[in-house]
């Protein structure tokens, strides 16, 4: 064991934010915590880290163990470059080589007994560098830096010149250098496009020790953790396994907790029911009785009514028109800025009724693409067309949308005066905007709120086309599930950026990937992307220096639908392949059940049931055989 937390309870006021939580973390496990927004889980992190003080109880790391901590906000001043800040960490290796270096000079003018003594002191400095992976230590900076989606020429930029994003990518690189024996991270994953998010997940798995992760990224959860933490109403609850594990085990609970809630009413309600009637026979030995029978009802001990989930947000997202069948089109479009080619001969098409996700690493181009789609920036070539009654409803990550010097009252009746007050105080609470919150400014919102005031607005839009980017960001794990059930259920069309995977993998139908400039299309969810990317971006995404020249725009959008008509003929012989061998499956089964019964007693005697067994053997055979010979063409 290397942390133990026992009895832990903290408030603030008459807040209670957690009480008696106690949980334990092994040498080189991967656990995580998690909650709502608001639970506790970074104030239990800050206790770990002696930076909050616990109103009881006691954090007990192993003796002679290192702790490392990632906030969710950092602010690293200094005038370094960003190679330099990670090299910091590395100072006593420098130490180390620099002696060396002096030694060796050292040697070269020494004999005798002074120059075995100054052998012997190189010998021991030299394997402690060895055992540090100091031949090593600058290839590993340069390795995580990559990993972390900074460029050989972001190695130079000033630390002062970073955004704030940035700044927390270098402070996870030097924690990831440094190496101590359990990592702390707070939301790791929230300045990570997709690429570096897949590298933290390999890293974080070969990490030598351990980790322990607030993170609302579920993909992320599933592939790293084997332990969940649970904080809810201030209680610490602890599951093993990953995420999706832990969300079976949750549900299973809350559903035998509520049964068994339901159960004990209906019993409490039978005994009151049986003391009144025994009471109302007013008779000695019956009033004896009911009061025995009350004794016993009060002696039990009461399941409490489990509380609801959470206070969940209620999206219903229902178009007014329905749209034509093509929704959108864009043909041959490209954007560049100074010093920078985005995207160039972009053509897609979206139909009535898909979810398609907009994919890619950061600085790609996929907002821009959204902005150009609504108006916001012009492309510099090429063209989109909406089809027939689309109405496009958009959620902006940067909520532009919303006016900073308004209130939350005040944005949703100015955008859609026809609401009485009432109407507008039912849709605020059922986006957890109660009693003065809707006074509030938009300006002093978190980003979580402004996400769910920008939600709001666009649940009223009822619109048939929503066009959404990062629509997942400061939502909670229990809020995202909500969203995605909504879009689920909506019948409209959807048009979205995330870099939420667990979110794409539940709500996508088809994925764009904008990568080198272009876009690959793949007619699946998350799990098909990732199993046919290298292959298809390979084909229809070559790296620069790979390329051929560039194409015209009739053949971008020959190529475009080349790559529809391809995937959906691979799609199609994929489930081609999954029911003949469900089938072959089926009959070799029925063969064996039809030997094991011939050679029955009451069977083999019996010439009509023999008959009729031998020729149904012989229509599995020969069905069998066409079968096998479909099964290698499709394999």
């Amino acid at each position: 064991m290397i942390l133990s937390c026992q009895n832990i309870s903290k408030s603030f006021g008459e807040n209670v934010i957690m009480k008696n939580a106690s949980f334990h973390i092994e040498e080189r496990e991967k656990a995580a915590l998690i909650g709502n927004n608001g639970a506790g889980k970074t104030t239990l992190l800050k206790i770990i880290m002696k930076e909050l003080s616990a109103d009881e109880g006691s954090v007990i790391l192993a003796k002679d163990k290192t702790i490392g901590y990632l906030a969710q906000y950092q602010d690293i001043h200094g005038h370094h470059s960003i190679y330099e800040e990670l090299l910091t960490t590395r100072q006593h290796i420098i130490d180390m080589e620099n002696r060396m270096r002096s030694l060796e000079k050292e040697m070269k003018h020494a004999s005798g007994e002074a120059l075995e003594a100054l052998m012997n002191h190189y010998t021991k400095i030299s394997h402690q560098f060895e055992m540090e992976n100091g031949y090593a230590y600058k290839s590993e900076i340069v390795g995580v830096l990559k990993g972390l989606g900074f460029s050989e020429e972001d190695f130079d930029k000033p630390i002062e010149t970073l955004s704030g994003g940035q700044k927390t990518r270098v402070a996870l690189g030097k924690l990831l250098i440094g190496a101590p024996d359990i990592l702390l991270l707070d939301e790791p994953t929230n300045h990570l496009d997709m690429s570096s998010i897949s590298w933290l997940e390999t890293y974080l798995l070969n990490y030598p020790g351990a980790v322990f992760i607030v993170s609302h990224d579920r993909y992320f959860l599933d592939k790293i953790v084997t332990k969940i933490i649970e904080i809810e109403q201030a209680s610490v609850q602890t599951f093993t396994g990953n995420y999706s594990a832990y969300a079976l085990k949750k549900a299973q609970l809350r559903d035998a907790r509520y049964k068994a809630y339901l159960n004990q009413q209906r019993d409490i309600r039978h005994q009151e029911a049986v003391i009144a009637k025994l009471r109302s026979f007013n008779r000695e030995k019956s009033i004896k009785r009911a009061e025995s029978r009350e004794k016993m009802l009060n002696r039990i001990q009461r399941v409490e009514k489990p509380a609801e989930v959470q206070n969940k947000m209620r999206i219903c997202l229902e178009p007014r028109y329905v749209s034509g069948n093509d929704v959108l089109s864009v043909e041959a479009l490209g954007k560049s800025f100074p010093g920078q080619t985005l995207f160039q001969n972009i053509s897609f098409e979206i139909h009535r009724g898909e979810r398609v996700a907009l994919i890619g690493d950061n600085g790609t181009g996929k907002t821009t693409m959204l902005k150009i789609l609504n108006g916001l920036l012009e492309a510099d070539t090429g063209s989109f067309t909406l089809g027939s009654k689309v109405q496009i409803g958009y959620y902006d990550q940067e909520h532009h949308v919303l006016h900073m010097e308004k209130t939350i009252f005040q944005e949703i009746s100015d955008t859609y005066p026809t609401l009485t007050e009432t109407q507008i105080r039912n849709m605020l609470a059922a986006f957890l905007f109660t009693g003065d919150d809707v006074f509030k400014q938009i300006s002093s919102l978190s980003g979580g709120e402004r996400g769910r005031v920008s939600l709001a607005k666009l649940m009223l839009s009822e619109a048939n086309f929503l066009i959404l980017d990062e629509p997942t960001n400061h939502l909670d794990i229990a809020s995202k599930e909500i969203l995605e059930e909504a879009l689920i259920s909506y019948t409209g069309t959807v048009f979205y950026v995330s870099h939420d995977r667990y979110f794409i993998n539940q709500t996508a139908t088809r994925i764009l990937d904008l990568t080198n400039q272009t876009i690959v299309n793949y007619i699946g969810d998350y799990d098909y992307y990732l199993e046919k990317r290298d292959e298809l971006t390979q084909i229809y995404a070559p790296a620069a220096g790979k390329a051929v020249q560039a194409e015209t725009p009739s053949e971008s959008k020959l190529s475009w639908q080349q790559q529809k008509e391809e995937q959906a003929r691979q799609r199609k012989r994929e489930n081609e392949l999954k029911r003949v061998e469900a089938r072959i499956e089926e009959l070799e089964k029925r063969d064996r059940e039809i030997d094991e019964t011939l050679v029955l007693p009451d069977v083999c005697t019996n010439v009509a049931k023999c008959t009729e067994l031998s020729r149904e053997k012989a229509s599995v055979t020969e069905e069998l055989e066409n079968l096998y010979i479909k099964w290698e063409e499709l394999a």
